[in-house]
């Protein structure tokens, strides 16, 4: 092997940014020679993209002195971390202070565009929330303006130096600065601020206050040590006095050449040692591995900081610079070796008490119904039960005493047990999850349901059969009073199957529901979250309108009724029913006005507690008053008014029962008499049965007429009269109660007429 030097094996490649005038030129200098083993520099991406391909195969080794924003390569190797690790470390920042929603602007551009998708994706990964995404071209202020409506506060803009004072002065237009916001800028590389030095439509204070808080991402252009040559001293002078602009590039193709130099000396020492000790001749092949396996694990401190690769990418460290007042204050490093983000919390400043909040603070608020609200109520409701129950006591020990329906179930008894279960169910709403245990909501959302639903059943259909068969005393046209035990029966069983499919087929849960947000009246930058937990199913609304579909006829229909019953009472009796039509009007409006409520305040479980449970109670309270409670003055007059009535009925009764004995006395020697008549005259015609027949031609029209008369007033004819007449004679007395049936005599001598107090009704 040829004697090797630094120099025989680099290539300089000079191309236009043309991919394939490089190609070819690439091609035609490893044709004619000599063996190059390392490519050096590379600034056109298209061209570098393209050569990085055929690395491998042509056995070459590249060191670029500019960033990579594409797929690296095995034998590529980029001395200028990429984009990618400023995403990194604005995503490590934001993890930092926990900010879980940002917005994303970035200037047009290639490569900003890419710098753009990988961001994103790294957000995504982070499970970070990206509010607006925005692309900084034409009205800049318009699109800022979109993150200032979405209300986001944390802004990463990926700018380029030139674009940053036209972005802080739209943002200090719209106000987009200050404690509630934080600018995170990446993608300008190492230039360092420049406010003001271009014009941008506002003073260079505006965008000193502006840009007061941000943060800036860059790469580190200079480390702490030169150990490589006098860089500063040499290189960099050299540079001031030929007056050229001294680029942040220059320091990293400075130390990318010490890469080239030190893997180029590597390899070559290598090669020499092992061809003098172990007397073999190394193969150009086996110098490009030895050249590419000393790039690989270069190491030294060179004026960027230390110089080593992972991947074919460099390792490095992200600055984060904050401006403050008029100059950027260093305030923290990110090492994309360690993925480590280190800051310096003493030299940070924020404009606020602290960082800033990515959005509203939301400020959780359990809804729940208070110890204090559910004694008071609880405490009404166990009154109304233990009144309910002193009655119900009261009820079954003269059960034998008062009417039963024709079902066999005191209707009194009913409405008891309605009131005890729908005042069952208050005690039940108000308990939550603070007094009982998770396993016990499931249950309790059945009872609720359960209870509530056949108490309102029950009472219901206590005042409808009574209602109904009051209404059949009034009706002229209602002759058959439907049995209560028969109305009770179906009612129950309707309300059975509908609870009972809903049970099955969709069962009640315990869920949390979230309610509007609310703002603090102290804190704008709180937000107030209401939630509470309730009993739903997944078709909640459905089989509400079940439960609704027929118990609204129902009570449209009790209300008929009952108004029906009001106009008879007032017109005939001076308001002896009222109390019944009243408690029907009260049970339908409470019904409705509960439904209605809760509606209305299920979004504040303790006023829907509360609306609920006084109107379930007042309903309850005024139906045991109406129906139990003493009779007022004029309730009193209308008793007295009924058994005057009821004995002036009976003295009447038993005065016609003596003129239809007379009647009859009567009736029947009216009837010997024309039976011993008619034995007369049968007796006469048969021995003058010649002479009848000749003058029967002659008195033919007389004898008509006699024979009309005597049909008239036969015995049959007059019963007849008699057994029509005397029941419509009976029933004229009866003028007031229409309800009494035409009977004999002997049903008014042998029963007694009396007032039953409840339906305000007579009976006999």
């Amino acid at each position: 092997m040829h004697e090797l030097s630094p120099t025989s094996h680099l290539f300089l490649p000079v191309f236009q940014c043309d991919p394939a005038k490089a190609l070819k030129a690439l091609f035609d200098t490893v044709w004619a020679g000599p063996q190059y083993l390392l490519l050096f520099g590379g600034v056109c991406p298209p061209v570098t993209a393209l050569i990085a391909r055929a690395l491998p195969a042509l056995g070459l080794v590249q060191v670029l002195t500019s960033a990579s924003r594409w797929k690296l390569y095995r034998n590529l190797f980029s001395m200028v971390p990429s984009d990618r690790v400023l995403n990194q470390a604005a995503v490590k920042l934001l993890q930092r202070y926990k900010w879980t929603r940002v917005g994303v602007v970035t200037q047009e551009g290639p490569r900003l565009s890419e710098m753009k998708k990988d961001l994103i994706r790294q957000l995504l990964k982070a499970g970070v929330h990206v509010a607006v995404t925005e692309s900084l071209s034409g009205d800049v202020c318009g699109r800022l303006k979109k993150l200032k409506d979405e209300d986001v506060r944390i802004i990463i803009a990926q700018l380029e130096d030139e674009a940053v004072s036209e972005v802080f002065c739209c943002a200090y237009r719209l106000n987009l600065f200050g404690a509630r916001y934080q600018w995170i800028i990446a993608g300008g590389g190492a230039a360092g601020w420049r406010l003001g030095w271009k014009f941008s439509g506002c003073t260079a204070n505006s965008l000193l206050v502006a840009a007061d808080g941000s943060i800036r991402l860059q790469v580190r252009e200079l480390g702490n040590a030169n150990t490589p040559g006098d860089y500063q001293d040499s290189y960099l002078r050299q540079l001031i006095q030929e007056r050229s602009e001294v680029s942040s590039l220059y320091s990293f193709a400075y130390d990318a050449v010490w890469v080239v130099a030190r893997a180029l000396s590597q390899a070559t020492e290598a090669a020499k040692q092992r061809e003098k000790y172990r007397n073999v001749t190394v193969s150009e092949e086996e110098v490009a591995r030895m050249l590419l396996e000393a790039v690989r694990s270069t190491r030294f401190e060179g004026v960027t900081g230390p110089v080593f690769f992972r991947n074919g990418e460099r390792m490095t460290s992200i600055e984060l610079v904050q401006f403050q007042v008029s100059s950027g204050v260093l305030v923290g490093e990110f090492n994309t070796s360690t993925q480590q983000l280190r800051l310096i919390h003493h030299l940070l400043r924020f404009k606020g008490p602290g960082p800033a909040k990515d959005q509203p603070a939301v400020l959780l608020q359990h809804r729940h119904i208070s110890l204090l609200l559910y004694i008071v109520i609880s405490s009404a409701a166990g009154v109304t039960i233990i009144i309910a129950l002193i009655l119900l006591f009261f009820v079954i020990i003269n059960h034998k005493h008062r009417r039963l329906g024709s079902g066999g179930a005191s209707q009194d008894e009913l409405l008891l047990l309605g009131v005890l279960l729908s005042s069952s169910s208050v005690l039940f709403s108000g308990l939550d999850e603070a007094s009982l245990s998770d396993w016990m909501f499931g249950v309790l959302c059945s009872v609720r349901l359960w209870t509530l639903a056949v108490g309102h059943t029950v009472g219901f259909a206590a005042l409808f059969t009574k209602t109904w068969r009051v209404y059949s005393v009034f009706s002229i046209n209602q002759k058959v009073t439907p049995p209560a035990g028969c109305v009770i029966f179906w009612l129950f069983l309707v309300d059975t199957l509908v609870l009972t499919s809903w049970q099955i087929l969709d069962p009640l849960r315990w869920v949390v529901l979230q309610h509007d947000t609310e703002g603090d009246a102290a804190d704008e930058d709180v937000i107030i979250r209401p939630y509470s937990e309730h009993c739903s199913s997944v078709n909640m609304e459905l089989w509400l309108t079940v439960v609704y579909g027929y118990k609204a006829p129902l009570l449209l229909l009790g209300c008929f009724l009952a108004l029906n019953i009001w106009t008879a009472e007032v017109s005939e009796l001076a308001g002896s029913g009222k109390h019944l039509a009243l408690s029907t009007f009260a049970l339908t409006a409470f019904s409705v006005s509960g439904v209605s409520g809760s509606l209305l305040t299920s979004h504040d479980p303790p006023v829907q507690f509360c609306v609920s449970s006084i109107l379930i109670l007042c309903c309850n309270v005024f139906l045991l008053s109406g129906w139990f409670a003493p009779k007022g003055d004029a309730a009193q007059e209308d008793e007295d008014q009924l058994s005057r009535l009821n004995q002036q009925l009976k003295s009447e009764s038993a005065q016609l029962d003596v003129e239809i004995e007379i009647f009859r006395m009567e009736l029947s020697e009216t009837s010997a008499m024309f039976q011993h008549l008619m034995r007369d005259q049968h007796a006469a015609e048969i021995g003058s049965v010649t002479h009848e027949a000749q003058i029967c031609t002659e008195n033919r029209n007389s004898e008509s007429e006699a024979s009309t008369l005597k049909d008239i007033n036969s015995p049959e004819h007059m019963q007849r009269r008699l057994s029509v007449q005397l029941p419509i004679l009976h029933h004229s007395y009866l003028p007031m109660i229409g309800g009494v049936s035409s009977s004999s005599s002997s049903l008014f001598s042998s029963q007694e007429v009396f007032v039953d107090q409840h339906n305000n009704s007579l009976y006999t």
